[in-house]
């Protein structure tokens, strides 16, 4: 079952608290949103289940089409409706970053820029300081509580989100929480300098191949992608082709291997799960492919995503693009 209230929380950060030793530490922020209402975000920085260590991945120039989706909505909490049209973040189809580049960090240790919650600290403490920056907690929300003061800030009535993390590929004891299109994340947006931060926190204990319905582990053996990445990448794409539509869309993949790659049964799709096969046979070590595309997949123009699946219906790679870096006509975008 997903989680019951997934959404995005548009507010201002004004305050931080770090549990540091507690059972199951938080990194906790205070916010509030235009009409004056508080919340709580309570992110975890531990996990119940071993290793206990988070994987974290801070992008602090983040560029993806989810932050044009967002753009609309409303101070305060929205509510989110599972699925790819909307701005939900989802690790494993949202290509919102390459999960081989988290790393792990402990919760709170002594000493200066060495646990996640030092991390965390750099950046919303900035948020903090800037009037004119926004934090958008993806997560589950709870409350409100009219007659319960929040346990961290005391503020009345109690209310916030939590569950700001990968929430899909869970072990048996979590996977009650699985769900596609409904993973936490921290977004903070620097206007002023028309900059996006994002963090992103995920388990060690989570698996990064799931079902497309309901986020349960197909893949428990490898919980994370390799460092450096699959044999065969996305490495540019044609995205917005000259003349009227409908264009001629082109992805290119190569293969960075020592060795041909079969590519029979493998497939291109777009941000919506609409897929078009990849020419079969082997690709040779080193070589390039260009996949027309077909069948329905669609690179829209204001941003979006590439997701390439093996034969087994796994994904193999990832990118995404913005509608900026799509906006030439004509030009291949080179990721």
């Amino acid at each position: 079952m997903p989680l019951k209230a997934y959404g995005v929380l548009i507010t201002r950060a004004v305050d931080t608290r770090r549990e540091g030793s507690a059972d199951t530490p938080h990194y906790q922020i205070h916010l509030t949103d235009d009409q004056g209402v508080h919340y709580r975000a309570a992110v975890n920085v531990q996990s119940q289940e071993r290793p206990s260590e988070l994987l974290y991945l801070v992008d602090d120039d983040f560029r993806h089409p989810v932050t044009a989706a967002l753009e609309g909505l409303a101070s305060g909490w929205n509510g989110l409706p599972s699925g790819p049209s909307g701005p939900n973040l989802d690790f494993v189809r949202g290509n919102l970053f390459d999960p081989a580049k988290m790393r792990s960090l402990p919760p709170d240790v002594d000493g200066p820029d060495n646990d996640l919650a030092d991390l965390l600290d750099h950046y919303v403490r900035r948020a903090v300081a800037d009037p004119d920056a926004r934090t958008y907690v993806f997560g589950e929300r709870f409350g409100p509580e009219p007659a319960v003061r929040d346990k961290v800030f005391g503020f009345l009535p109690g209310n916030g989100v939590h569950d700001i993390h990968m929430n899909q590929g869970n072990s048996r004891r979590f996977e009650d929480d699985d769900g596609v299109w409904q993973d936490g994340g921290l977004l903070i947006h620097f206007p002023a300098q028309s900059r996006w931060v994002g963090v992103f926190l995920a388990f060690q204990s989570q698996a990064w191949h799931t079902d497309d319905a309901t986020g349960h582990t197909l893949d428990p053996g490898h919980p994370r992608p390799e460092a450096g990445g699959g044999p065969v990448r996305v490495v540019a794409a044609l995205v917005n082709p000259p003349g009227p539509a409908p264009e001629s869309e082109t992805v290119t993949l190569i293969n960075a291997s020592p060795d041909p790659v079969d590519l029979t049964g493998w497939q291109v799709a777009d941000r919506l799960g609409h897929g078009c096969a990849v020419p079969a046979g082997p690709l040779a070590a080193g070589a390039a492919l260009v996949v027309p595309l077909t069948d329905g997949v669609q690179l829209g123009n204001h941003g979006g995503q590439i997701t390439l699946l093996g034969a087994d219906g796994l994904k193999v790679h990832g990118v995404s693009y913005t509608a900026e870096q799509a906006a030439r006509e004509g030009w291949t975008l080179v990721f």
